[in-house]
């Protein structure tokens, strides 16, 4: 057996002497008697002086002039992994009081070192690619966004990848992809009159039927008009897949939203199910989610080849990201082929999916939990509708201040992404918030969390309390601290290029819920649901509903202006009696007080 003692990289072993010994043997020494006994003592005193001069001298007084941060106890090689494993918001909360907003923790063979709070994290956001890089802790990706994009490339292509992602999501593109988000949430085509007619019951069902109502006329004949006039629903589940159908219009195109959603759904969902908490540790694991997962993913890319093709021959240009990408060069005039638009397209569809699903789910949680924003958000839809004319668009959801700040704070409090991570490749230091001074060294997983950071109390005032107004002019909490306070869309160089499109998205759906239904919460409010890979909402969301005044004022008006005869019940009714008699009739959803003393 051969038995050695470590020091870091270096190692002096038993066996390493008798190598020694055999070397004297080989020069021509005869080791016999105690004079052989003498030099060979003289001999191995000398080497092993010098062994130890030389480690003393290269590890131990290096080691003891640099700084390194304090290190997490735990059980030797497996401690730390443990309780990393075990939750790392859980691990942070309880190492932070202890070791500081910089400590090490020992992850088998694998250091990681986190960074918390703006005073320390600037380096990791603002480091160049060639000191933090991402593309070693991201590799797990790679089987599902495909050869030949995002962290499968070297940093130039990346970089170049990372322009065409730009250059889909400029505000002359956002103002399309609004106008399609808002036909998306609020103008569907319904060929299935009763699911139109549940919203109004008795009375819509006989415009419906007497035509006075048609197609598309307000964004009641929507997606949301399967729900009825009145119900619970699942908020959850809803945002869910309405995020989704958003996102589908938006980013992969009108053949897929229109022909081939349902296919492509089903394909994404085992991507998506295909990437575990296993996969970042054994992403080519040959198990049935991985082997869904790659079949998804081939399959994926035959879809969008034909797609592509069909485009070309045909000559057509849509106002989509896919079309963005296939029109897309590289600096040396190189096309994006097909295979690094499918590549693209599921990044950016991963990107946004479930970050934007959970956050409007947040924020309509928050909403329904607290009356004072929830009435700030009505009062200032309410204004903007009186302002522009009941109509939406990227301008008009740009000054939807209130609900702007109402998102961001529900992202604070829960950012999708727990944990950012980049590999060290050279070495750094770090001051803390009192002074401290330590030494990163080159090869350690450098972290932060936008989670525990979000929540620090010497940043945020209260933090574990919703309060969007912190977010307004005159406290700026998210500035006052400095520059990555606030990283739940990351920062500096690899700042999310999506910021924009989701608060879009997420505003174009709230502004239609809130101005075209009362909603009340009536599940306990949601708890985090921290086993899953992108940190979400557990369980369901279960919200009461009706429509709203607006909505069936519009309708009254609309038929009487279409058939007021069919709608005249005696003539000695003056027109406001008539709305009435007709609201109180036909309209058997549960109305607030407030709502009743309108009509009075």
């Amino acid at each position: 057996m051969r038995c050695a003692y470590y020091l870091s990289d270096v190692s002096v072993s038993c066996s390493d002497f008798q190598l020694i010994k055999s070397d004297y043997k080989s020069i021509g020494f005869t080791m016999t008697g105690d004079t052989d006994n003498k030099f060979l003592n003289v001999g191995l005193l000398i080497v092993a002086t010098l062994l130890v001069a030389k480690l003393i001298s290269a590890l131990i007084m290096p080691r003891s002039q640099k700084r390194l941060p304090p290190v997490m106890k735990g059980w030797p090689l497996v401690g730390g992994l443990i309780r990393f494993l075990k939750g790392p918001i859980v691990m942070l909360r309880e190492e932070y009081p202890k070791l500081g907003s910089v400590f090490t923790v020992n992850l088998v063979n694998r250091k990681i070192t986190f960074l918390i709070g703006p005073e320390v994290s600037a380096h990791f956001f603002k480091a160049s690619e060639a000191d933090l890089s991402q593309q070693e802790v991201y590799q797990f990706n790679v089987p599902t966004f495909g050869p030949g994009v995002v962290f499968d490339v070297d940093y130039s292509i990346r970089q170049e990848q990372f322009r065409f992602f730009t250059e889909s999501l400029r505000v002359n593109k956002l103002k399309g992809y609004v106008d399609q988000m808002v036909v998306e949430a609020e103008v569907s085509k319904f060929t299935d009159q009763s699911a139109v007619s549940a919203v109004y019951y008795r009375f819509t069902f006989y415009a419906i039927n007497s035509s006075i109502i048609l197609e598309n006329d307000h964004p009641l004949l929507n997606y949301f008009s399967k729900w009825g006039g009145s119900g619970v629903v699942d908020i959850k589940y809803e945002l869910e897949h309405l995020i989704i159908l958003t996102a589908s219009r938006c980013l992969l195109g009108r053949e897929v939203r229109d022909r081939l959603f349902a296919d492509v759904s089903a394909l994404f969902h085992d991507l998506d199910n295909g990437m575990l908490p296993i996969s970042v540790l054994f992403p080519y694991l040959p198990i049935p989610a991985h082997r869904r997962r790659d079949q998804a993913r081939k399959k994926l890319a035959a879809i969008f080849a034909n797609i592509i093709k069909s485009r070309k021959l045909a000559g057509k240009s849509e106002n989509d990201m896919l079309q963005c990408f296939i029109d897309s060069k590289y600096k040396d005039g190189r096309q994006t082929t097909e295979s690094e638009v499918t590549g693209l397209l599921i990044a950016a569809l991963f990107a946004g999916q479930h970050t934007s699903s959970i956050t409007s789910t947040w924020t309509g949680a928050y909403l329904l939990r607290h009356n004072e924003y929830l009435s700030a958000v009505l009062e200032e839809q309410k204004n903007l509708m009186k302002k522009h004319g009941n109509k939406v668009d990227h301008d008009i959801l740009s000054e939807m201040d209130v609900l702007y700040r109402c998102i961001k704070e529900a992202l604070r409090l829960h950012p999708p992404l727990i944990m950012l991570l980049r590999s060290s490749h050279s070495d750094f230091s770090v001051t803390t918030r009192d002074g401290k001074e330590y030494d990163i060294p080159k090869g350690h997983i450098v972290a932060t969390s936008p989670a525990f950071a979000n929540r620090l109390p010497h940043v945020f005032k209260d933090p574990d309390r919703y309060d969007p107004d912190r977010f307004a002019a005159g406290r700026e909490e998210d500035k006052a601290a400095g520059a990555f306070s606030y990283i739940s869309f990351g920062g500096g160089r690899h700042g999310c290029l999506g910021e924009p499109f989701a608060y879009l998205q997420i505003k174009a759906i709230w502004s239609h819920l809130l101005r075209n239904f009362e909603l009340e919460l009536v599940s306990p409010f949601p708890e985090i649901d921290w086993n899953a890979m992108v940190v979400g909402v557990k369980d369901k969301v279960v919200a009461r509903f009706c429509l709203s005044l607006a909505a069936r004022t519009w309708v009254l008006d609309l038929c009487y202006v279409r058939n007021p005869v069919e709608f005249i019940i005696s003539g000695e009714i003056g027109q406001r009696s008539l709305w009435m008699c007709i609201v109180f009739e036909f309209s058997t959803v549960a109305m607030s007080d407030t709502t009743k003393l309108a009509f009075a």
